[in-house]
């Protein structure tokens, strides 16, 4: 058995390794045409549009190392029933859970290279893909947003601890490569939802433990509101630097700019947690958490529904027609998985329903088709 499992997981990683590099160079390619029309605009450069493609490769091997395990897998199993050599594992006594087991420990193998790009590589990557695209074209990482970017904290009464005593909007105008950020607006409010304070800085730049420092900033404070016989009073002042203690860090802001479904567990975890306690819609990023907890394990799903292809011999349809076969279940696992995420955000489903239905579902296909061949 050993020299059978070593013999399966060396001809199913060298397929999925040429699935896999066909699929990057495809999408790269596309990627690569849509970056050519950004060229000679400001600083960008050939070198940076391919510095931008070549980053993005990671995202890409995470998003679909399940459809080229499936592929690859496929085209293994349908290699060894056309030419009888599962028919005789079988005949040595090789069972279909035997069989199974087999797959399973190759797609640990994957798993893990799956969770090592979904989990650092890819998120990284990306990250330093729009810095340099970012750099080269002289833009911010916030001009696709009108008004600027816009998110909140609460106030503390010991600064990061202690009774909550009000709520903090941050609005930015631009945020730089090196997570700076210029054009700041600060409007604090009360328990009663009153603003009581406006604080207007040119630039903002982080110097650790929860404190950014402001450069430039008129304080504007408004008094509580008053009865009628009393004046109103407002005070402004102007000071060359002010430093305010927020829970909203440069990590959180970065969030902000990357798609949930290419960010790391630990980034989800902390923005959902962060949204939650501003009361904000947390349920993209828990549905996009739980995604990214188990999409790793659809790899597995995906060698069970490579097996029946095993069962079927050269009269039930060519090597290249079951591949084509794969390509289509692989797609419509892709496309479902979508589907269904988008389905559970309008319709409001528990985020774990959400992100396991799609693999469950897919996994009873294989269960039924492996039924079914073995009847057969």
């Amino acid at each position: 058995m050993k020299i059978l499992q070593r013999y399966f997981a060396r001809e199913i990683f060298r397929a999925v390794f040429f699935v896999m590099l066909a699929l990057l160079c495809l999408f790269s390619f596309f990627d690569l045409l849509i970056e050519l029309q950004s060229l000679n605009q400001g600083n960008y450069r050939l070198s940076n549009a391919l510095q931008y493609v070549l980053l993005g490769m990671p995202g890409y091997l995470y998003e679909f190392m399940p459809i080229a395990v499936l592929i690859g897998s496929i085209y293994v199993m349908a290699q060894f029933a056309s030419n009888s050599e599962f028919t005789i594992m079988r005949a040595a006594s090789l069972s279909s859970t035997q069989a199974g087991w087999m797959l399973f420990k190759v797609g640990l193998g994957f798993i893990i290279i799956t969770f090592l790009f979904g989990e650092l590589l890819a998120p990284a990557a990306t990250r330093q893909a729009k810095k340099i695209k970012a750099a080269a074209l002289g833009t911010s990482l916030s001009q696709e947003f009108r008004t600027g970017l816009w998110t909140k904290d609460l106030i503390r009464k010991d600064g990061l601890s202690g009774k909550v005593i009000g709520t903090r909007i941050l609005n930015v105008k631009e945020v730089t490569p090196n997570r700076q950020l210029v054009g700041v607006k600060l409007f604090e409010f009360d328990d009663d939802f009153n603003m009581n304070r406006e604080i207007v800085a040119q630039h903002g730049e982080y110097v650790g433990k929860n404190v950014w420092r402001l450069v430039e900033v008129t304080d504007t404070t408004f008094p509580k509101t008053l009865s009628s016989t009393e004046v109103l009073t407002v005070h402004s002042e102007k000071m060359p630097t002010k430093e305010i203690i927020s829970e909203v860090t440069p990590n959180i802001l970065s969030v902000l700019f990357l798609d949930p479904d290419r960010m790391s567990t630990l980034d989800l975890v902390a923005f959902t947690r962060h949204l939650a306690e501003n009361k904000q819609d947390s349920e993209r990023y828990e549905i996009a958490l739980w995604k990214k907890i188990t999409y790793p394990f659809a790899v597995l799903v995906m060698m069970a529904l490579a097996l029946p292809f095993a069962y079927l011999h050269a009269r039930s349809g060519g090597v290249s027609f079951k591949i084509f076969t794969g390509i289509m279940i692989g797609m419509g696992f892709y496309l479902f998985n979508s589907l269904f995420s988008h389905l559970g955000l309008l319709n409001t489903w528990p985020a774990p329903v959400t992100a396991i239905v799609p693999s469950l579902v897919f996994l009873g296909l294989a269960l039924m088709g492996l039924r079914y061949v073995e009847r057969h």
